[in-house]
This record gives C-alpha cells, structure tokens and sequence, in this order.
C-alpha cells in the first residue's frame, strides 16, 4: 500500500465518526494546553527568579546572623552574637574579595518641606551600588567615608525623589529621615521591583547611621562581591573560618548567589515537573478515549479488517494503519490544544505585555511530543487485536 493510500484510509476512519473522535481531540487538546502551559509556566518562573537575583549583579556572598541546624523535621536558629561593622571591615580586606557591603534595613518616614512618605530605609557601604548593579541617575551614590562615623548623606529612589521633589533638583537638599538629617547626594535610575518591593522607594544611606536610626546593635546582612574565576567554594571557607576566629563559634550563615539559586531551581523543578503530572491525567483521560474509540471500531469494522486480511494484507501494515488512525486523533488533539494556548498567549500578552511567553519552542515541542507517544500506547493493543483477527472470522461477522 502506497503511503499516499494509508493517509486517505486514516483520513476516512477518523472523519467517519467525528462526532466520537471529536471529544477523544478535545480531550487531548485539553491535556495537551495544560500540560504546555504548566511546563511553560515552570520555565518562566524559573526564568524570572533567576533574573530576579542576577539583576544585582553576581558572584555575591551573603553572611547573615544566626546558624541554621537541622534537626528532623525541624530547625533551631542559634546566635550567639550578630555581624558588627567590624566584622564587615574585616571581611573586606580578604583575597579576593572586591567589594564589601553592610546591610541594615527598617521603616521610616522621610520628610521635606511639607511632604513626607513612610518606605524602607536601607543602611549600606559606599559599594552598594557597584556591587547591585544599580545605576545613579543624579549625583553621586555615597561616598567613601569612614565605615564607623560616616556623613549624613542619602541617596534616593527614584520614586521617592519625585514624591518629594517631583521635577525639582533634590542634589543637595536636606531631607529628614525620621528624626535625623540628611542631605540627598543622588538619585538612583529606576530599577524596578525585586520580589514584591519597589526598589524605587527606598532610601540609601550610610549603614552606621542606620543602625543609629533603627537602634540595632548587628547588621542583618553583609554581601562580600568576589573576583570572576575564583574557587568558591575555597572562599566560602575561608570567609567561615576567619568569621569562627573572631566569633569563636559559627553563629552565622553564608550562602553563595549560586547555592542559593540551586536550591530555587530543585524547588521550581519539583513545582514543574508536579504541574505536568497534573496536565498528564487530562492526557491520560483522552488515551482512554482513543483506546476505547479503536477498540469499538475494532467490533464495528471486522467485516473490514477480514477483506484486507484476505486479500493479503500484512499484520505489520495493519497495525500501522489502526496506529496511524491513534496517532493522527493524538496529532489533531495536540494541535488543536496549542492552538487554544496561542489565544491564549495572546490575550495575556494584551494584558499583560510584561508576562513571560508560554508559548515556546521547548513546550510546543513537549506538547506535541507527549501527545502522540500517548497516541502510540493507546492505540497499541486494538492495533495488535485487529492484526491478529482471523480473516475467516472477520467475514463471518458481516
């Protein structure tokens, strides 16, 4: 049989009961979107937490206070004392090492003139800037001051520039900051947001003077910035032991940006592949209909299958021809269901023009791909039962 002759056949077996096959389709069509769509959502929120962390730049180390240890099911945080400024200062001057960054963060009201807004605040080092990737606009970031007595200098957000200034010049005003002074040195460009926080409406300043404003004794972070090609995980623990030297315990975590970011992949992965296994059942639900489907035809079409037994037909062409007929419904329901998700990337894209694309090359490709293995194995045992129906007794049936 020419190929030419096989597809009309399938062609004719599938279009002569459409209304049945069309709900096998439907179903697969139905899979085939969520199966996409969830593996597609999976990438992209991958994507966007990477771009997420990598957006303040990289080869970053974080040193927060307390040890974390496991025990069972459960965690006991311990410290026994916090970061100082002399534990940043310190840290600053290890190999390798080109950047060093104190932080300290609150709440508080800033005020000019007659304006005020409540936002965060955030105590930082002069590196900051170079070591978040984050741009100035206006002026200058904060200078290269004394860690431990530095000047009352702040630097804004840019959303917090124009609701105190709008289109006025903020370089050089005095600002109040709950109840102490500063003066606006810069304005940085607009980053955006990082998890859920405007990065727009904070205020930088010094991280000593921060400490002052919140009352703390410890720092909550200091970021170290390390040079490109060098072995982390030799400088992870020399930063450990020389912060165990001067603490005289490990009261304190370090985690690398890449740690960190494994550790969001395994969990994104696990959301993933959990958001397949569930468009995988609508899946499932259209095999069963494509077996239930062939296996009916299989009954109303002995007659059928008997002549092109008896005219010598072969098993092996036969049961190409009932798997093409699984294969093509498969095909049609995948199709129809990426179909579905194209109008439905593009009414979200109206939408919502920020959003990731669902529509990509790897989920077209998966959507597709499952599809018509499905189709395979569904159609797989009616395809073997019409093979080895004798022709004798396919004609008796008619």
């Amino acid at each position: 049989m020419k190929l030419t002759d096989g597809l009309r056949w399938i062609n004719r077996a599938v279009l002569s009961q459409r209304q049945r096959n069309l709900l096998t389709i439907l179903g697969f069509a139905i899979g085939v979107s969520a199966v996409t769509i969830l593996a597609a959502m999976g990438d992209s929120l991958k994507q966007f937490v990477l771009n997420e962390f990598t957006q303040f730049g990289s080869n970053i180390i974080a040193i927060t206070p307390g040890k974390t240890e496991t025990m069972g099911n459960t965690g006991i945080l311990r410290t026994n004392r916090g970061l100082s400024l002399y534990d940043a200062e310190y840290l600053a001057n290890l190999p390798h090492i080109e950047a060093m960054v104190p932080v300290v963060a609150g709440t508080a009201v800033v005020k000019f003139s007659s304006l005020s807004r409540a936002t965060d605040v955030v105590g930082v080092g002069h590196h900051a800037a170079e070591a978040w990737n984050m741009q100035i606009a206006q002026g200058r970031f904060l200078p290269k001051d004394d860690l431990l007595q530095p000047r009352s200098f702040a630097v804004l957000g840019s959303k917090l520039k124009a609701a105190l200034f709008a289109n006025n010049n903020a370089l050089g005003q005095q600002i109040h900051i709950g109840s102490s002074r500063f003066r606006v040195v810069g304005v940085f460009a607009s980053k955006g947001q990082f998890l859920g926080m405007d990065l727009d409406e904070i205020a930088y300043i010094p991280a000593a003077k921060a400490l002052e404003l919140f009352n703390r004794d410890s720092l909550m972070e200091i970021d170290l910035m390390y040079r490109a090609n060098v072995d982390v995980d030799t400088l992870l623990t020399s930063v450990k032991n020389r912060l165990i030297n001067r603490h005289g315990a490990e009261d304190f975590t370090i985690v690398s940006q890449d740690q960190m970011l494994d550790s969001l992949d395994d969990i994104l992965n696990v959301v993933r592949f959990a958001g397949i296994g569930i468009g995988a059942i609508s899946l499932l639900v259209g095999s069963v209909g494509i077996y239930t489907i062939l296996t009916i035809t299989l009954s109303q079409r002995k007659g059928e299958v008997g002549l092109l037994r008896a005219l010598g037909m072969q098993q092996r062409l036969l049961i190409s021809l009932f798997l093409g007929e699984a294969v093509f419904m498969a095909t049609l329901g995948g199709m129809a269901g990426l179909l579905l998700l194209a109008c439905i990337q593009l009414a979200l894209s109206l939408a919502l023009p920020q959003l990731p694309l669902l529509f990509t090359l790897t989920s077209v490709s998966l959507g597709l791909g499952v599809s018509v293995v499905v189709g395979l194995l569904a159609g797989a045992t009616p395809a073997y039962q019409a093979s080895r129906l004798p022709p004798i007794e396919a004609l008796r049936a008619e």
